[in-house]
């Protein structure tokens, strides 16, 4: 039986790349940054290759250095698994961003 895939604390560095210009005085992580974070830990826990991301939302702005996890359901109908990055410090839980995604593991198995 397949259980919750929790990542450990991770960040984005203040001098990524993807952070001048968006947004200036005011840094955000991009969306796409992020979404490769939920890729590199599926991709880290064996659930293959992201092949798509049928529904994403992103609820809360991702500052740099803003420590996160990412959190990864069994997956359901159709192979899809929800996910969840979430903030990892703090007293109130602050969801940044959720969806749905696909592995090619998944496809392959269909």
């Amino acid at each position: 039986m397949q259980t919750l895939i929790q990542s450990t604390i991770r960040h984005i560095g203040a001098g990524h790349p993807s952070l001048p210009g968006h947004f200036p005085g005011h840094p955000v992580v991009p969306g796409v940054v992020i979404l490769d974070q939920v890729a590199a830990v599926a991709h880290a826990h064996g659930l293959g290759p992201v092949e798509a991301l049928p529904q994403v939302k992103f609820l809360a702005p991702l500052g740099p250095e803003t420590a996160f996890r990412v959190e990864i359901d069994p997956p359901g109908h159709g192979g899809r698994q929800a996910f969840r990055v979430l903030a990892a410090d703090g007293e109130a839980p602050v969801t940044f961003c959720a969806g749905q995604l696909i592995t090619t593991h998944d496809t392959a198995d269909a």
